[in-house]
């Protein structure tokens, strides 16, 4: 099953920096494991557009969609066997002591 994990900034990093794995070497262990699909980073918060349609009319606002401290900093897709190891892989992500790791499941087009 295929999973999305959005990396993201947050307001309260770990204060313990050592602990953190160095992506370069997250990177090549899931890769290795056959488990990266694909990801990369994301230009800053201040370059995303944001489109909407109301009314027949296209709205567009610069910047994000959402007023926050948190924002997406770059995505990775996973193909993992069950969310345990789509978790497993996660926890080891830099970004989860730094900011916070989303995991969230692929929806196939063709389930209900």
């Amino acid at each position: 099953m295929k999973y999305l994990m959005f990396v993201a900034t947050d307001t309260e990093p770990d204060a313990d920096r050592s602990a953190a794995p160095d992506i370069e070497a997250w990177f090549d262990d899931v890769n290795s494991r056959g488990k990266w699909v694909m990801g990369d980073r994301l230009r800053p918060r201040e370059d995303a557009t944001t489109v909407r349609v109301r009314s027949g009319e296209l709205l567009l606002t610069d910047g994000p969609f959402t007023e926050s401290k948190e924002w997406v900093v770059g995505f990775d897709v996973l193909e993992c066997d069950d969310l345990d190891e789509a978790i497993e892989i996660a926890s080891k992500h830099p970004m989860a002591h730094h900011g916070r790791i989303e995991v969230r499941p692929f929806w196939p087009m063709d389930e209900g």
